[in-house]
């Protein structure tokens, strides 16, 4: 199929950069050209592009992103986006002009999802449900797929199992808590006791006040433990685990100590990056195509409030995702 545009290298968009590391402050807009696809890419009119904690904490030159980013600044950042295909390569024929996708894009140095377009090889785009606005969809991927891939892959969490989810009102959380009691799974999760009516809403068995409880108080013998918090509580967490049972803890900077750990108690415990898998992104979409999994959009910022986005991000405390929409 050949490109099908009127986007041109003249046409102009707006995107998000920065051209060093810092606070929220280095975020700007400008104007950029429209890039054309490649044979194997599609251009997207981004609608949403999701905020995800990878995102601060590359900014400010933390992680590995960061590491494989520093010698290529300015940046536009931004691993996950949805919208309307606009452009397809020669080569692409899974996908045509008006498709609604979305995907985990550019992941971890090509980044580009704060932007008015961008381009995307066209094998890491899943079409939208038709059930899902494009904004919110913007806000699926990466901690959609983090998620499955740290309960599914590494944890091979099975029904009838116990889990633990630290932070399960938050963006990897809230899919968690509905990814594993869509399994069949015990589901308890941590959170602030102003967000337990909203995961027993989602159908969490039990949910434990971090602020009030320390879960190795009330927790022993769990097959899984999803730890998004790291430090010192994935450590205290190993202490719930049952001898044959897994910690999959997220944050990269404390996983070494929080494994070392596990294997001085004679448990398992995994770190893990997540990666685009547009086959998980598939059975992500055909879940809430049924209906049983819902994606909760705290708050959506216009592309020239990135400051403030990034600002409340790194806040934390926020309920479901935060979104950047793309066409305010």
């Amino acid at each position: 199929m050949q490109n099908t545009t009127n986007a041109s290298s003249e046409a102009t968009m707006r995107r998000v950069v920065y051209g060093r590391f810092g606070e929220a402050e280095v975020l700007s807009l400008e104007t950029a050209a429209i890039g054309e696809p490649g044979p194997d890419d599609v251009l997207v009119h981004v609608a949403g592009a999701g905020l995800n904690p990878i995102d601060w904490k590359t900014r400010k030159g933390l992680g590995f992103a960061a590491r494989q980013i520093e010698n290529n600044l300015p940046w536009t950042p931004g691993y996950d986006m949805a919208g309307e295909v606009v452009a397809v390569g020669r080569d692409v024929t899974t996908l045509a002009p008006g498709d609604r996708v979305m995907g985990m894009i550019g992941f971890p140095a090509g980044g580009g999802g704060y932007a008015e377009y961008a381009i995307a090889p066209a094998v890491d785009l899943a079409l939208v449900p038709e059930e899902l606005d494009l904004v919110s969809a913007g806000a699926l991927p990466l901690a959609a797929l983090t998620a499955w891939q740290a309960l599914f892959e590494v944890a091979k969490l099975e029904a009838g199992q116990k889990v633990l989810i630290h932070a399960g009102a938050g963006g990897v959380g809230h899919f968690a808590v509905q990814f594993a009691l869509e399994r069949g799974a015990h589901v308890i999760a941590t959170a602030s006791d102003a967000n337990r009516d909203f995961l027993a809403a989602l159908g969490v068995h039990e949910v434990i006040d971090y602020h009030t409880t320390r879960v190795e108080d009330e927790c022993y013998g769990l097959d899984v433990v999803l730890d998004l918090i790291g430090g010192e509580v994935g450590k205290r967490s190993l202490h719930t685990l049952s001898k044959q049972g897994v910690l999959v803890t997220i944050p990269t900077v404390t996983a070494d100590e929080i494994i070392t750990e596990a294997e001085a108690m004679g448990l398992r415990a995994h770190g893990m990056t997540v990666r685009p898998d547009v086959f998980h992104l598939e059975e992500i979409a055909e879940l809430i195509e049924d209906g049983d999994v819902k994606v909760h959009i705290d708050r959506a910022f216009p592309l020239d409030q990135v400051q403030q986005a990034h600002q409340t991000l790194e806040g934390g405390h926020v309920r479901g995702k935060l979104v950047l929409d793309c066409r305010a």
